[in-house]
């Protein structure tokens, strides 16, 4: 998103906000990325707007509704005007994230109206906005060649969004570089090559000064390489280097 694109996207924040204020009733974005609900957090502390909420449908969802409420209401995933639908398939014609999405975009179904797409060996689960559960429920019967069943709803159990995979070992300082390096097994040399290329987000903003301080529960996205939470500082070694242990989103 460039600074142009950030714009639009605080003034269309600031109008929701008005109108919050003016009418006294609940007001919804479409899915925003983890980029994108960085950016509203942000503009929203610094509006002094507090009564928000982020939800796209179960706890770990990656992209999400921002719900804007009027101080008497006490806001619930409920409150969000979001759909799921469930596609059922042979486990042997498990479809790809691509393909789910390549056959709802050829719906015509605008990306901000899409959330997030849970895919199991059964069953995959979207989240969605209206008008696109609708269309998806009566005109969705194939994913590529592929022939599958839409039901409105979700099941109990939801195909788990993501795995984490551990990467321990020990760094000398809570350094962004440091970091970038832990995480690719890179030298500090060329781990500072990426985060000055801007190759590195840190909490989904570009970062590109090396000695940046980084903490516990940090995120890390590194392009080239995926991205990174760090879970867990510990203590220090017997040379005096700072025990780790991150995640790599799988």
């Amino acid at each position: 998103m460039n600074e142009r694109e950030e714009k639009l996207f605080n003034d269309r924040l600031e109008d929701l906000v008005k109108g919050v204020r003016r009418d006294w009733t609940a007001r919804f974005t479409f899915f925003l990325d983890e980029r994108q609900q960085a950016l509203a957090k942000r503009f929203l502390q610094y509006s002094g707007f507090h009564d928000f909420m982020f939800y796209g449908g179960f706890e770990q969802a990656g992209r999400k509704l921002l719900g804007l409420f009027p101080e008497y209401m006490e806001p619930t995933g409920s409150d969000f005007p979001l759909q799921a639908v469930t596609l059922r398939y042979r486990s042997v014609d498990k479809p790809r994230h691509q393909d789910i999405l390549g056959s709802l975009m050829g719906l015509n179904i605008k990306r901000e109206l899409i959330g997030d797409i849970l895919i199991g060996d059964e069953y995959a689960v979207i989240f969605l906005l209206e008008p696109a559960h609708s269309l998806v429920l009566s005109e969705l019967q194939k994913i590529g060649r592929v022939g599958v069943r839409c039901e409105s709803g979700a099941p109990a159990e939801l195909p788990k969004p993501y795995s984490l995979k551990p990467i321990s070992g020990t760094v000398s300082s809570l350094r962004l570089d440091c970091l970038v390096a832990f995480f690719t097994n890179l030298s500090r040399e060329k781990a500072s090559q990426l985060i000055r290329s801007g190759q590195v987000s840190l909490n989904f903003f570009e970062v590109d000064e090396i000695s940046h301080p980084v903490a516990e529960g940090d995120i890390f996205s590194i392009r080239g390489y995926g991205r990174f939470v760090l879970s867990n500082v510990g203590g220090l070694s017997q040379k005096g280097r700072l025990h780790l242990l991150g995640h790599q989103y799988m």
